[in-house]
């Protein structure tokens, strides 16, 4: 018997945990008082107040740079994509902490007093007079500008701000993930359905900020405004910090990016070694090394083999960790590398998600928002109508359209979750179409009331000609929220952390790719004396051709991402974690249930988990 399957039968007996979880002091921890849904109840518990919190910052955010510091439409919306890119590319830095040195429960205790202290600053920013700039006269043409010293400060929380988030961020969803034991058939079928509830907590903390915080903001201050997400973040914290007791915890397995650069430069440093047939003679540690760090071994696939030439043994190898990895650590980096196509294919819709957010808020102050003759719906609002529709498409989803699914498919998932991104794009080029269509109509009552001219000017049309294209952003999230379980679950086991920041990386890179598109088509259709496409006069401007481009974009980024999936295989199987005996090597296609037959030579890699999942296949001790 190997000694996984020893380790297994031992811990079973006693009642532990059989993925090697710990508690803070790397004991091995009881199944039956920790993790599962009792210990993810805090850690969703934090997730709700913190989203209230951060959407009510983000979410007004560019309505507080327009109003109160007299950014224009660009400076404004741009400013507000480079600290949401800020805020989606630190995790990259809080993964790195946690996975080499901290773990990921320290490593978020530690940044969210940063976070904390970054919303104080920020409350104290938009509430002293001394920080803040004299309000503008109601009827002013020119209003009196920031002082230096005043913007400083509130970049600086702002920009604090994003540093906390960075630990926090890509480790809060990883320790929820995390107290799901996949050897137990029970816990292995819940953690399917954490990831979509998660977003769900996400969304309902999302709805509270973009109706009362906004509204708050918007009718009484923004001072109070502030104020009381920072409160909300402070309990968020505390609600973590109860649910300690009942936390599982996984060992730290060193250096992420430290054992990706030692395959990558072994490989090339042995590009001229022929790498042998029999993967027996491939250099890989004894199993009971993984075993006694918690870890498994990972077999050898036949993907990216030029990344083998880093397990095997020639004279000049020794014993460097720069000249010879074991095959686990090479899968582990084959692992992380398979994913980057993905990755980069996210980029365009997550510029749209940063985009049209900001756009669409910009949109509506130039139209009706009175419900009734005494209620105006503040335009930071309207983003409320995305959350409601991401909430109720999470919902149907998860009750009814993963049932649906999983009849035909027997994926426990329903579909794949290529095939949930997939979907996802699709409703977002619907999404740029209706929405060029509708500002294209807008334009056209505008120019017909003689009001192109006036920057503040409302058009004689209702807010709610805009829903269509918040329901479909909304629609196509709740399909894109996969996004953050692919990457959780396409990751090594030892570099789970790093695979969430990916997700938030690419939000970050989707950020500051929208900043530099709005950037330069405002330049360029701006030349020779043209007006250009995105002016701060939206009523002047001829926004339905930018949002026509983010719909070509999608078009040929959707074409691109079809190619990517064809030839991508997943790193396991999901039917097979689930009992099926039945294996073989899928190619996905996206909105179709196609699986392709393997070629000879991969089939090697249909049998093959390569994460200890149930039937992990292991070297033998």
């Amino acid at each position: 018997m190997g000694s996984k399957e020893v380790q297994e039968n031992n811990m079973e007996s006693q009642g532990l945990c059989m993925d090697g979880s710990v508690d803070l002091r790397g004991r091995p921890v009881p199944r039956s008082s920790t993790g599962r849904w009792k210990a993810c109840s805090f850690l969703v518990g934090y997730e709700v107040f913190e989203r209230m919190a951060f959407y009510g910052i983000a979410s007004n955010l560019v309505n507080y740079l327009t109003s109160k510091l007299h950014e224009g439409t660009v400076t404004s919306t741009t400013n507000v994509n480079n600290w949401s890119g800020a805020v989606w590319i630190t995790p990259i830095l809080g993964a790195y902490i946690a996975d080499t040195h901290w773990g990921r429960y320290w490593t978020f205790t530690v940044f969210s007093s940063i976070y904390i202290v970054g919303m104080i600053i920020l409350t104290l920013a938009v509430s002293l007079p001394s920080l803040r700039p004299p309000p503008c006269p109601r009827h002013a043409t020119v209003c009196e500008k920031p002082s230096t010293f005043q913007i400083g400060i509130f970049y600086f929380a702002l920009y604090m701000l994003a540093l906390g988030t960075g630990g926090t961020k890509p480790n809060i969803s990883t320790i929820g993930a995390d107290q799901f034991d996949e050897f137990d058939p029970k816990e292995r079928v819940q953690k399917v359905s954490f990831f979509n509830w998660w977003m769900f907590s996400v969304f309902v903390g999302s709805l509270f900020a973009q109706t009362f915080l906004i509204y708050i903001q918007q009718r009484v201050g923004f001072a109070v405004g502030y104020a009381i997400p920072t409160l909300g973040l402070i309990i968020s914290v505390i609600i973590f910090l109860v649910g300690t007791p009942f936390y599982r915890h996984k060992v730290q397995n060193g250096n992420p990016f430290g054992r990706i650069a030692r395959v990558l430069v072994a490989a090339v440093r042995k590009w001229r070694v022929k790498v042998p047939s029999d993967p027996s003679e491939l250099y890989e540690l004894e199993p009971k090394v993984y075993v006694a760090k918690g870890r498994f071994p990972i077999s050898r696939t036949p993907y990216l083999r030029f990344l083998d030439k880093a397990a095997t043994k020639d004279e000049g190898s020794g014993t460097s960790g720069w000249r010879l990895c074991p095959v686990t650590q090479v899968e582990e980096t084959k692992l992380m590398i398979k994913m980057l196509p993905v990755w980069a294919a996210m980029f365009i819709p997550s510029a749209i998600l940063a985009q049209v957010n900001t756009l669409f808020i910009k949109q509506g102050n130039t139209l009706k928002r009175h419900m009734g003759p005494h209620f105006e719906i503040p335009s930071g609002c309207l983003t409320a109508f995305v959350t409601m529709a991401m909430l109720i498409s999470i919902g149907i989803y998860e009750k009814v359209l993963v049932r649906f699914f999983r009849s035909f498919t027997g994926n426990p998932r329903g579909i794949t979750l290529l095939q949930r991104l997939g979907i996802g794009m699709v409703i977002q080029v619907i999404l740029m179409v209706v929405a060029s269509i509708t500002e294209f109509e807008r334009i056209k009552v505008v120019k017909a009331n003689g009001l192109e001219g006036d920057a503040k000017a409302i058009a004689p049309l209702t807010v709610f000609v805009l829903l269509p294209q918040f329901i479909l952003m909304g629609v196509a999230d709740a399909f894109l929220a996969g996004t953050i379980e692919f990457f959780y679950d396409q990751a090594p086991e030892s570099m789970q952390s790093l695979g969430t920041a990916l997700f938030t990386s690419n939000l970050g890179v989707g950020n500051f790719v929208s900043s530099s598109l709005l950037t330069t088509v405002t330049t360029v259709t701006g030349k020779n004396g043209h007006n250009s496409w995105v002016l701060d006069n939206l009523n002047a401007s001829r926004l339905y051709y930018y949002y026509a481009l983010f719909a070509v974009l999608s078009i040929l980024n959707f074409i691109i991402f079809l190619v990517i999936s064809r030839f991508y295989v997943y790193k396991r199987e999901t039917n097979e974690a689930f009992g099926n005996s039945q294996r073989a090597s899928s190619v996905e296609c996206v909105g179709l249930n196609v699986n392709f037959k393997a070629r000879e030579d991969e089939k090697d890699v249909a049998k093959i988990d390569s994460t200890r999942d149930m039937d992990v296949h292991l070297l033998s001790t």
